[in-house]
């Protein structure tokens, strides 16, 4: 006799589980905790076996019967329908970590020990706003060509190319990785980059030497803070990128040695950077002890001392003294470079002290130690004739 919802509603817990039956092998079984189980009960190969299809309410008396009668499709062709459940509850969860979010966690999570804690903030922000939200549940090696491009076009209306380039190249990275790994086949960004637009190139403002003069000039009439005065003309003299500068701690020091040694995790291609100091570098460092040693950034900020300077003051230094949009604190690694490769210096120990990238990693390890005694001539030279620009006027 078949059951109705009025009897499976009454039914009430007993001190041992029992059973309703609803017919063809279908049974709900009521449990001593008052939990209500629909079960199934067949034979396969010869055997007797069960499948559970869920609690009630949650699955109804009908949506349990029609899950009885799928069953019984599976066994007419052959099939197993508990092998069936257990195959199709495993694909569900090889879905679920095989989402395109879930290798982007895993790719990220893999690529990060290699970033600065910045631009491994950036990528999953980016992700997150813009692809995670269209693409992330879905399988990855289902996701097409059109998909992947539909959403970096939406990036691409809202002017945002920089962005989008750093979506797109970490987009292109996930799927050779979910192919590397054996959780996709082919890599739908791969050809996306002709059917996009491309950023335009960021060109900083920076000083041209019959302008560093004038600037040096005016910056030594500056008369605000002494420790924002120092770090613009320490990093015109070093050539380091600003937050390599602005995060320098007194412990990287070895000012009897005139050298500067930058960790790998401050330095953006996370290899250690060692920076030989001029005469000038180490006077201005000497007059900052006074004024910071005690403390462990050698630029603190103007209101925590524990924390180093704000990104704005250099900047800031740039257009009080005069020259806002005529030069920037990354301009004057330009500066630096143009001036060194027209006075014919080797261009090893220029990219070497500018810790531009060397794609063979060996020999920019053993480049970094070859050249640290033609760097250290180099930027003597450098801060001497930067003197000389701003002494005659």
């Amino acid at each position: 006799m078949k059951l109705n919802a009025r009897q499976i509603d009454t039914a009430k817990p007993k001190e041992k589980a029992y059973k309703l039956a609803d017919g063809a092998g279908l049974y709900l079984e009521i449990f001593p905790s008052g939990s209500k189980s629909w079960r199934l009960k067949y034979r396969f190969a010869g055997k007797e076996k069960r499948v559970v299809f869920g609690l009630y309410p949650a699955i109804s008396l009908a949506e349990a019967r029609g899950k009885r009668e799928e069953a019984k499709k599976i066994l007419a062709a052959g099939g197993d329908p508990g092998l069936a459940k257990q195959e199709a509850k495993q694909a569900k969860i090889l879905a679920i970590n095989n989402s395109f979010e879930s290798l982007a966690q895993e790719w990220h999570e893999h690529k990060r020990p290699n970033w600065s804690q910045g631009y491994a903030d950036d990528i999953l922000e980016y992700l997150r706003k813009d692809v995670f939200p269209v693409l992330g549940k879905r399988p990855i090696a289902e996701i097409k060509v059109a998909e992947m491009l539909a959403v970096l076009r939406k990036m691409e209306q809202r002017g945002v190319l920089d962005k989008l380039k750093k979506t797109r190249q970490a987009c292109r990275q996930i799927f050779t990785y979910a192919i590397i790994t054996g959780r996709a086949e082919h890599n739908p960004v791969t050809d996306l980059a002709g059917a996009l637009k491309a950023p335009k190139q960021k060109h900083f403002p920076h000083l041209l030497s019959h302008e560093i003069g004038s600037f040096l000039r005016a910056l030594s009439g500056y008369s605000g803070s002494r420790i924002t005065h120092h770090a613009t003309h320490l990093l015109m003299l070093t050539g380091t990128r600003t937050i390599e500068l602005r995060a320098a701690e007194w412990h990287e020091f070895d000012l009897s040695k005139g050298t500067w040694q930058i960790p790998a995790e401050r330095m953006k291609m996370r290899r250690p950077h060692v920076v030989p100091l001029s005469s000038q570098a180490l006077s201005l460092l000497e007059e900052m002890h006074e004024l910071s040693g005690r403390g462990k950034f050698v630029f603190p900020g103007r209101n925590h001392a524990g924390k180093p300077m704000s990104e704005a003051s250099i900047n800031q230094v740039i257009k009080r003294i005069g020259f806002d949009g005529k030069a920037t604190g990354h301009g004057f690694r330009h500066t630096m470079s143009t001036i060194l490769h027209e006075q014919g210096y080797n261009t090893a120990w220029i990219e070497t002290q500018l810790a531009h990238a060397d794609k063979n990693t060996i020999r920019g390890t053993y480049n970094h130690a070859q050249y640290l005694d033609g760097r250290r001539e180099m930027l003597q030279w450098y801060a001497d004739y930067l003197d000389t620009l701003r002494d005659n006027a």
